[in-house]
């Protein structure tokens, strides 16, 4: 993409009302806008990053089992009475009526949808074990929206959930989730820590946050210092029971507590090794039994011939509250540094003199070599402008590679590449370059 073609309304200030960092560089860097209050427009840069980290979601919810499938974003009040939530919700709800007087509401989650459309589809024990997903934008009413994408209003949020025999089944799917999580996290170059639990509105007697470290975070935290080593992660073997309880059983050895499930014994275990911080919730993970699936009449023939009141559990990703996530934990003082599986681009390619023509072709030949248009893999700064506003926008949009073309290295045969996470800089050749980035 060439930048003089997209729409990159970068800015030098950042807007007064913009609090943390992450919402910051969002608007700074071009990636979204408000049309009001908590709601956000995503400009053609951020939304490349969404889709981003929505593929790698995607990806390790496929990858341990579970299907996809899309439902509406109004829902009626009816689904909700039938659960008994509908009234113990909260004012957070957006409740409205249709032309035909009926009550509707934006689903700020989707536990009563999925039994309702599960349990006209399921028969028998043949058609369970199941984990159904969605990608879709949710909407809750926050008193205060604020922290950018971090705490808005309209939001956009995997959501996941399991139907199982058994409680035994359903912790099984639940440790499904856990390591799919820590997967999915690990590929953005996060280190998310899960915490137990509140249930919350959502229920249940066992539950997950799973907490990226971030001074400007809405919990406080604490957590054992060994969970800040880097992870280690391997090949999974999702049907494997034992396999996957024990990777769980690890991860949860260490102490890691949001601040409402402190446990004072296990601190005084951790002892000097205990820390203190803030964190940012990038997802929650429930087992809640049968508190969806018996309120709305759901029922299985078993093996036995008997009937079944089917398990569940819930697993929510915020997939665009990670996009800030992201930033608050990769950032300097230029600006945004992306991890390369969620980049909008690989590659920022920096003409210094638009007006020069070996440049201008040096160029044009290798933004066709690196894909052009179509590859989506480099951004192109081919406006007519200074040099030192080109590097300003390429370290404040974060790009992970910076290729740049000047006359002065042109006349040795070389141009400058640039890793933007290290600011390692290195003259190499047209050639070589290409070869680096591609490696």
């Amino acid at each position: 993409m060439r930048l003089s073609r997209t729409l990159l309304p970068v800015t030098k200030e950042s807007p007064a009302d913009a609090q943390i960092i992450s919402h910051k560089l969002m608007l700074r860097a071009g990636l979204i806008r408000q049309t009001a209050a908590g709601i956000y427009a995503w400009l053609p840069l951020g939304l490349r990053v969404l889709r981003n980290i929505e593929r790698i979601v995607r990806e390790e919810q496929d990858r341990a089992g579970a299907v996809e499938l899309l439902m509406p974003t109004l829902q009626s009040a009816d689904l909700w009475r039938e659960s008994g939530r509908y009234d113990a919700y909260g004012p957070e709800m957006l409740r409205i009526k249709d032309r035909h007087d009926r009550e509707m509401l934006y689903g700020p989650t989707n536990e009563e949808m999925i039994t309702a459309l599960f349990r006209d589809a399921a028969r028998s024990y043949r058609d369970l074990p199941r984990t159904l997903y969605h990608i879709q934008w949710k909407f809750r009413d926050e008193t205060r929206p604020r922290f950018g994408v971090m705490r808005g209003r309209e939001f956009l949020m995997k959501d996941a959930y399991s139907f199982d025999m058994d409680e035994a089944g359903a912790r099984h799917s639940y440790n499904r989730m856990f390591v799919a999580y820590l997967n999915t996290f690990a590929r953005m170059g996060l280190r998310a820590i899960p915490m137990q639990a509140d249930t919350g509105p959502i229920g249940g007697d066992l539950s997950h946050e799973f907490i990226v470290l971030a001074p400007t975070g809405e919990s406080d935290v604490f957590y054992h210092s060994n969970w800040e080593r880097p992870a280690e992660l391997s090949s999974v073997d999702f049907d494997d029971v034992d396999g996957l309880q024990a990777i769980v059983g690890g991860y949860t050895a260490d102490y890691a507590a949001t601040d409402e499930k402190r446990d004072s014994a296990r601190e005084a275990e951790a002892g000097e090794a205990l820390r203190q911080s803030r964190g940012v919730e990038v997802g929650h993970i429930f087992y809640f039994g049968t508190k969806y699936s018996a309120a709305m009449g759901m029922k299985v023939q078993a093996r036995d011939g008997g009937e079944v009141v089917p398990h569940m559990g819930s697993y929510g990703i915020g997939v665009s509250r990670l996009m800030g996530a992201i930033i608050e934990a990769s950032h300097d003082d230029g600006g945004i540094i992306w991890p390369d599986a969620v980049a909008p681009y690989q590659v920022g390619l920096i003409n210094m003199r638009a007006d020069d023509a070996a440049c201008a072709a040096a160029s044009d030949d290798l933004y066709a070599k690196l894909g052009g248009a179509e590859g989506g893999r480099v951004l192109y700064d081919d406006r007519d402008e200074r040099g030192g506003a080109k590097f300003a926008t390429m370290d404040l949009i974060g790009l992970p590679w910076q290729i740049v073309v000047g006359p002065k290295g042109l006349a040795k045969g070389v141009v400058e590449l640039k890793r933007r996470a290290t600011g390692e800089k290195v003259e190499l050749s047209i050639e070589d370059a290409l070869q680096r980035v591609a490696a």
